[in-house]
């Protein structure tokens, strides 16, 4: 395990040549016009200008519940082209993880939720809207049973992960993806939130993950 509190270093790689594209999942009620999702396109964009070949980026809007979610994550990764890294900041982390056991894909997880059943459960009943769909819906029982049919037991390529969690996550305890993740890359920013607003800072070594190289103050 490896750690950084400066600038974070972009060496070594999930995949073993530059990935074709990237799929984005962003956290429970949030959505693909989020700060987190719009950085990582900017990003995608700028590599595709500054080479010689495309890096295709998709950042989808998922649906609230988690196998609907999943099964849309799903759909669009099969419209990507050729070997693709997968990125997921909190829920998104965990169906990212889903993914990248079910097609030996390299992850890059941002404050991953570890066990999200457990989470949900405190919230059920609970009416929430959507910033940014304008969605409402409540949190049922159908959430937290759906998480518990998609929760995976243990990790078997833990070289396949990059992990960039933030010690000060007010969400979530980022212990719990010290001990799930164990084995994988991580880089812990210190004081960092959930919403990991130091992303940008990170871009380098996510891209590199994939076998990118981003250039300098992207």
């Amino acid at each position: 395990m490896s750690s950084s509190s400066a600038a974070p270093v972009s060496e070594p790689a999930g995949a073993s040549a530059p990935v074709d594209s990237l799929l984005y999942l962003h956290g429970f009620n949030s959505a693909g016009a989020s700060p987190k999702a719009q950085l990582v396109a900017a990003a995608c964009a700028t590599l595709t200008a500054s080479g010689e070949r495309e890096l295709i980026c998709a950042t989808p809007d998922l649906p609230h519940h988690p196998q609907a979610a999943l099964d849309h994550a799903e759909a669009c990764l099969d419209a990507l082209p050729g070997t693709t890294l997968l990125v997921g900041s909190s829920m998104g982390g965990f169906l990212v993880t889903c993914l990248a056991e079910r097609h030996g894909l390299p992850a890059v997880l941002i404050n991953p939720a570890v066990q999200p059943a457990r989470f949900v459960a405190d919230y059920q009943g609970q009416h929430l809207v959507n910033a940014y769909t304008g969605e409402s819906f409540v949190i049922g029982p159908a959430h937290h049973e759906q998480l518990l049919a998609l929760q995976w037991s243990r990790l078997v390529h833990p070289q396949r992960y990059l992990l960039l969690l933030g010690s000060a996550d007010e969400t979530l305890d980022c212990r719990d993806a010290l001990r799930a993740y164990a084995g994988c890359r991580m880089l812990i920013h210190p004081g960092g939130d959930h919403g990991f607003s130091e992303l940008a800072r990170y871009l380098p070594a996510l891209f590199a993950h994939g076998g990118w190289t981003l250039p300098p103050r992207v």
